[in-house]
């Protein structure tokens, strides 16, 4: 095989504003579809388009894939982590004890009936196992800032407690070099898009 890229775009701003949204299935807003529109405007050369199932993703990916003339895929194990009972509320509706817990451990607090972070982080990295193996020369997967991190995280070998810090806005972009046995991926940029259009 020879040396293959995979870029990652995170949906842009979604109605509703800003809360815990996992398997919450809010689409973009106008402003979020304006985001993406600029983060993709500037950049070619792939080859297909992957896609978490998400409507905030996957909505996006298919107007992009139509207009490249591209293949599109949406993946489940590239869908963001779920938040159980904090699904859809805002940082504010939740009791301040449980945020806090939260923000201390992100690893090892799990909002109650959330899926955790170990099993979140394993669906992750069997996705990107699998995505590994495909001879396809440079995908873009349209996905969430948890599933970014998760892939940062395991390509620059960060601890877990360091996940969170690594920030991820909503549009930037992320490309990831995949070269053959035995050199490692390596992470080529990570960049935002202007925050407003």
């Amino acid at each position: 095989m020879a040396e293959r890229f995979l870029d990652l775009l995170r949906h842009g701003e979604v109605q509703g504003g800003t809360r815990f949204r996992g398997d919450r299935d809010d689409p973009l807003s106008p402003l979020g579809w304006e985001q993406m529109r600029l983060a993709t405007s500037d950049l070619t050369g792939w080859t297909r388009i992957l896609s978490s199932p998400s409507r905030r993703c996957v909505e996006f990916a298919r107007e992009l894939a139509d207009g490249l003339g591209l293949p599109i895929e949406a993946r489940l194990a590239f869908r963001e982590r779920g938040f159980g009972a904090w699904e859809g509320l805002a940082v504010d509706q939740i009791p301040a004890e449980a945020l806090h817990d939260f923000w201390a451990d992100p690893v090892g607090y799990t909002p109650p009936d959330a899926e955790t972070f170990t099993a979140f982080r394993a669906r992750v990295l069997d996705g990107w196992r699998a995505l590994r193996s495909e001879p396809d020369p440079h995908s873009l997967l349209v996905t969430h800032g948890g599933v970014i991190r998760i892939l940062a995280a395991e390509v620059l070998r960060m601890s877990e407690d360091a996940f969170f810090l690594f920030e991820v806005p909503h549009a930037s972009r992320t490309r990831l070099r995949i070269p053959d046995p035995p050199w490692r991926t390596s992470l080529v940029f990570h960049r935002s898009v202007p925050p407003r259009v």
